[in-house]
Parts: C-alpha cells; sequence; structure tokens
C-alpha cells in the first residue's frame, strides 16, 4: 500500500501527522492534499527519511543538488555537500552524479542525510552504455528500468524520469525552426539523441505502465522531468516546452490513478513577465499537482551570480503558486559545484522560497518579529529570526560598534536609538 492509497482509505499515516504539525495544518487538510494529489510526502521502505510535504497550502520547498561529473569524481566532497545541504536548510537533495560509482556515491550521499533524495535514472543507463558500448544510444531499453529499480531500492524517495519527451514533442521543436539556447537538459539531450539515432519511441513514455508498477512497487514520487525545458530566455515557453508540459500533464493523472505520488517540473530560463503565466498554465494543466520549478533563471548574462538571478525568479515562482524550487549555485554555467557554492546556493534558496511564501501563503510572522526586533535593537532575537544566523552574527563581531545597541553603519546617530529615546512608537 502506497501513501495515496493510505489517504484513498482515510487512514492517517506517521508521516501525515508529522507534516501536519510541521505546516500548521490539520491531518485531515495533509490527508485530503494527498489523497487529491495536491500534496506528496516523499518516502522510502528502504531508509529512515524526514517527513517533508510539498504541494498546496504547503511552504515552499527548496532542493539543493549535488553530483559528481566526469571531470571530478570526489566521492568525500559529495558527502560534504550533502551534509552542508541539510545543515543550512535543504528541505530534499537531489545526487545527479555522472562519473564514477553511481550506485555506490548515491549510497554513501543517502547514508549520509535525513533528507529525502532524489536521482536522475537515466543518467545512469545512458553512462553506463556509453561505457559498455562506446555509445549512448545504443543502450539497451531495458536499463532505464533496470535502473530505475536499483536506485529505487537503495532508498531513493524521488527519481526525475524524462518521460514527456515523446516524438510530437521533437517535431514541434523541428516545426519551430529550433533555437536560440539549445537543449540544456542532459535527460533530454540524451532521450533525443537515443530516439533519433533509433528511431523509436521513449521507453519511458510506450511503456510509462510498468514504469508505474516499479515506482509504486518501490513506494518512490515521480517526478516528471522537464527535458525540454527552455535554456535561454529567448525560447521560454515555446511550443516544444509546452508541448512536453501537456503530455507531462496526461501522464500525472495516470501515475495519480496508479497511486503513484507525482510533481510536475517546470521551465528552467524565463523572464520574469513570463513566470505567472507559466505556474498558472501548469497548475491548471495538471489540476494543481504540486510544481517543481527548475530556477528559472530570469536572465541569461550573470555567469557566477547565477543564485541571486535564479533566486528572483523563484520568489516570484512561489509567489504565483510553485511548491517546489531547485536552488542555483554561484558555480551554474562555470563549474561542478564545491561545498562553499552549494552553502551559498541553498541559503539563497531560502531566501526566496521566504519571499514567495510571504505572498503565497500570507507568511509574514517573522518579518513582523523581525521588524520589531530592529525597532528595539535586540540583536540576540534578530539572529535567532535570521535565515543564515551564523553570517549575521560574524558579520557584526568583525565590525565591533563601541555603543552595543546600535551598529557600525550609523553609530552614535542611529535612527533607531534616537527615536526610541524620544518617543514610544512601539506597537
Amino acid at each position: 500500500m502506497g501513501l495515496i492509497d493510505d489517504a484513498r482509505a482515510g487512514r492517517l499515516t506517521e508521516e501525515m501527522k508529522i507534516v501536519a504539525e510541521a505546516e500548521g495544518k490539520t491531518p485531515d487538510f495533509i490527508l485530503r492534499g494527498i489523497a487529491s494529489g495536491r500534496i506528496v510526502i516523499p518516502r522510502s521502505p528502504y531508509r529512515y527519511t524526514r517527513s517533508v510535504g510539498i504541494g498546496k497550502g504547503l511552504r515552499t520547498k527548496v532542493n539543493a543538488s549535488i553530483g559528481t561529473s566526469s571531470d571530478i569524481v570526489d566521492v568525500e566532497m559529495e558527502v560534504a555537500k550533502a551534509r552542508t545541504a541539510e545543515a543550512n536548510g535543504a528541505d530534499t537533495l537531489m545526487e545527479l552524479s555522472t562519473g564514477g560509482d553511481f550506485l555506490e556515491i548515491r549510497r554513501r550521499v543517502i547514508e549520509a542525510t535525513t533528507l529525502s533524495v532524489g536521482s536522475v535514472p537515466l543518467y545512469q543507463a545512458f553512462i553506463e552504455a556509453i561505457r559498455k558500448y562506446g555509445a549512448g544510444v545504443d543502450m539497451p531499453e531495458d536499463d532505464l528500468f533496470r535502473a530505475t529499480e536499483e536506485q529505487a531500492k537503495l532508498g531513493t524517495n524521488f527519481m526525475a524520469i524524462h518521460t514527456g519527451i515523446n516524438s510530437i514533442c521533437i517535431e514541434r521543436l523541428r516545426r519551430q525552426g529550433g533555437r536560440f539556447g539549445g537543449v540544456c537538459s542532459r535527460g533530454g539531450a540524451f532521450m533525443i539523441g537515443w530516439m533519433l539515432h533509433n528511431q523509436k519511441e521513449n521507453p519511458l513514455y510506450r511503456e510509462f505502465d510498468y514504469l508505474l508498477e516499479i515506482l509504486k512497487e518501490h513506494e518512490v514520487t515521480l517526478s516528471l522531468g522537464n527535458g525540454l525545458r527552455a535554456g535561454a530566455v529567448h525560447d521560454s515557453t515555446d511550443r516544444g516546452q509546452i508541448q512536453e508540459l501537456i503530455i507531462n500533464s496526461e501522464l500525472a493523472d495516470r501515475a495519480h490513478a496508479a497511486g503513484v505520488q507525482t510533481i510536475v517540473e517546470g521551465p528552467g530560463h524565463i523572464p520574469i513577465d513570463e513566470i505567472e503565466a507559466n505556474v498558472l498554465v501548469m497548475k491548471r494543466m495538471t489540476d494543481e499537482k504540486p510544481f517543481y520549478m527548475l530556477g528559472p533563471l530570469v536572465t541569461d548574462i550573470a555567469p557566477g551570480y547565477d543564485h541571486i538571478v535564479a533566486a528572483i525568479g523563484a520568489s516570484l515562482s512561489s509567489a504565483y503558486g510553485a511548491d517546489f524550487i531547485c536552488y542555483v549555485t554561484p558555480a551554474e554555467h562555470l563549474a561542478l559545484p564545491d561545498v562553499e557554492d552549494v552553502r551559498m546556493g541553498t541559503i539563497t534558496a531560502r531566501i526566496a522560497a521566504h519571499i514567495g511564501d510571504m505572498i503565497k501563503n500570507n507568511d509574514r510572522q517573522k518579518d513582523l518579529d523581525m521588524g520589531r526586533a530592529r525597532r528595539d535593537m535586540l540583536w540576540e532575537k534578530q539572529f535567532q529570526l535570521a535565515i543564515d544566523p551564523e553570517t549575521a552574527k560574524l558579520v557584526r563581531a568583525d565590525r565591533t560598534p563601541s555603543d552595543a545597541e546600535v551598529c557600525t553603519m550609523c553609530g552614535d546617530f542611529c535612527a533607531l536609538k534616537i527615536i526610541k529615546e524620544n518617543i514610544d512608537l512601539a506597537r
């Protein structure tokens, strides 16, 4: 029995109770959200996982992605990155290695965290085919399903699976005359190459019911991958992207009907004037299933600062209704992220998620508390309320004021202190 089966039968599980308490909702609210497909709680029968709810009416969740590359395979660094993401408040983790021993790396990462861990089985299947046969296009179809089951048995909680790329999507790309930024998704690129070389339909689409059997057996949450997401703002909301969303929306309904918890992924590079439309269209097409926004990046010309670019897009996405955002680090488009990049990406994305929740969920109590703490110059209270207390403490300690009530920005001429000494404006 899966979580959807429990919810449909009216059975409250421990995960539902934990999420309800964390979110300030009733257990029945969570149960009804899961039964309708509007809330998911990734879990696994193979490991303990911190229960986190993703979906309508809940706090926007942040995912941190880690993993090796073909150039850098350092398992200890990936373990450190996983621990750093959890320590800095990530809600979930995706392990996306493309170099080294895939199963051993994932096993080590899973052992190092209590977060739900996601993966992309397609990476393993294609790269193993390259190693074995010399080309990913020679991958046997069954390897996609084998990799999915192998990773599920390790305790992987959710998987991004590129089911929505089919022959219709590829034809749409051709008919629209190509793209300015190409295809930025590794999974999308792998699958398109395989389909064109073999002149076959995507096995993950064609054999979707078989895929659902595997996911249901191992209680894996399906994250319908966005393989045709825009890799440049000039490609956003094009026909290829929308075609894939249509397919994934239909598959999401089939997955939910089969009792598989489902998330739908969204596009990556979007100018800010198209974010609201993307969220509204996705929510409408999927009957408000959880929306996982990848970024989005709202300009293409800020390498080294893409964590800031993504935070702008993510805050708007959250405000308009996105439920789940994937962090972007300062290393995006430049290099494999290191531990510090992961820390910075996680904190920046958490800021964006909170900004969105202030609008979407009218969640402004902490900001009210911070305003009062600043008014009253209560420094320890300010640190407690800060998203990153340690950095705030370090900055203040590095430039210690002569008057402990104020900071060195205004010093003797602190507006808050002047007002406090002359009039009581507390409320």
